[in-house]
């Protein structure tokens, strides 16, 4: 007896395999941006792609470069909302996806929803710890974890921190864990842009300013307030002959209207521009001298590679994942974190000495060429997704 496949019998079976991602919200923010990075970069041929938000999603969905990507919102109620976990488990039936790969605490109950609805291969990525578990001691939530734990095939950090922190207290066995640093679009940023002034606040660029930037969602973790203040505290010191200072913070959150409140009882508004969320992140970065993240905690920071693709020195504080991308007296300065006075001396050394600034900007780009491209972080992810489905990794 001969058997003869139609068409589409073949063309069902050739379809790659089908990634569930399951994450909080897609709006503006690194682990978001991951992800997206991620699906622009994987090759059609090899996997597709499904985004299942708890919460919902914004306008960032745009950044995705392919139309084949389902975007499902489960609309999650604020709180413990149970039902999510039957919508999740009906669209993990209808999907039929073969990997499930969840981010963060947020969606890690997912796993367990995954497993129930006879998902086959299961992926869990941390990516960083919010205000309310900075050093990931809370023991609440480390129960949760170590409860989801086996339904978890493979774990991937964007960091060593994280991924020793994982082995130490949630007791993830180190054989199971996946470190892979983020990916930077080096081509989308780099140094030799022009900086659009015009749309800066009129007389914003008057007599040469050094500006002073960052990049990030304005929550309480991220810790603006603090820098902030070290640059109200460097501001008072400076010389009336001194280059001028100016501060450039792009992004939204809860911490923005604290920010704006600062300066305007400084009578130093005028002195900085905090436009909210923008799409033109890299030609804003043109027009900054100096990147500072002054966050709590952090996973791998998507804003600090970016700034370092840009050709910007960085001041970051020793937390999270930081300490690996920032090479101290080289690309930039490490400082405490919640410090605004170490902060503020680190900015100064930079104020003062432009040449230093250029060349740990130079070295930030070439630091980002050797070990941070997009592609060395496409095929970390995708030997994972090989490994858990079991099939040949060897694969370009």
């Amino acid at each position: 007896m001969v058997c003869r496949l139609t068409k589409i019998e073949i063309r069902v079976m050739s379809r790659p395999p089908l990634i569930a991602h399951v994450i909080f919200h897609l709006g503006v923010g690194g682990l978001e941006n991951g992800l997206v990075n991620l699906i622009n970069h994987i090759p059609e041929n090899r996997y597709r792609h499904a985004i299942i938000c708890l919460k919902g999603f914004s306008v960032f969905h745009k950044r995705l470069n392919r139309d084949n990507v389902e975007i499902i919102a489960l609309n999650k109620r604020e709180g413990n909302d149970f039902s999510v976990y039957g919508k999740l488990y009906k669209v993990f039936r209808q999907l039929k996806p073969d990997i499930v790969h969840t981010r963060n605490l947020a969606a890690m109950e997912a796993q367990m929803v995954a497993a129930a609805a006879g998902v086959k291969a299961r992926v869990h990525g941390e990516h960083g710890r919010d205000i309310f578990d900075l050093d990931g001691k809370n023991w609440k939530y480390n129960l949760l974890r170590k409860a989801m734990r086996p339904f978890i095939h493979h774990f991937i950090t964007v960091s060593k921190d994280l991924e020793n922190w994982l082995i130490a207290t949630v007791k993830v066995s180190p054989e199971k864990i996946q470190q892979i640093y983020n990916g930077v679009e080096h081509l989308r940023f780099h140094p030799d842009g022009i900086a659009p002034i015009g749309i800066f606040p009129s007389g914003f660029f008057d007599d040469r300013p050094f500006v002073v930037g960052s990049v990030g969602r304005m929550a309480a973790v991220k810790d603006f307030p603090t820098l902030v203040q070290a640059f109200l505290l460097l501001n008072e010191k400076l010389s009336a002959a001194g280059r001028p200072l100016r501060l450039v913070i792009v992004g939204e959150g809860v911490s923005k209207l604290q920010c704006e409140a600062m300066l305007r009882s400084a009578g130093a508004e005028q002195l900085a521009w905090l436009p909210g969320e923008r799409d033109d992140i890299p030609q804003l970065m043109q027009a900054m001298d100096l990147f500072v993240l002054p966050s709590l905690a952090e996973g791998i920071s998507n804003t600090i590679l970016e700034a370092m693709a840009s050709g910007l020195p960085v001041i970051a504080t020793r937390a999270g994942g930081n300490i690996e991308l920032v090479l101290e007296g080289k690309t930039g300065y490490l400082v405490p974190s919640g410090d605004p006075v170490a902060l503020a001396c680190a900015i100064s050394r930079y104020h003062q000495d432009n040449a230093v600034a250029y060349s740990h900007g130079r070295h930030a780009r070439a630091v980002i060429e050797k070990c941070f491209s997009m592609h060395a972080m496409t095929n970390g992810y995708l030997a994972v997704y090989d490994h858990v489905l079991g099939r040949n990794a060897a694969r370009n």
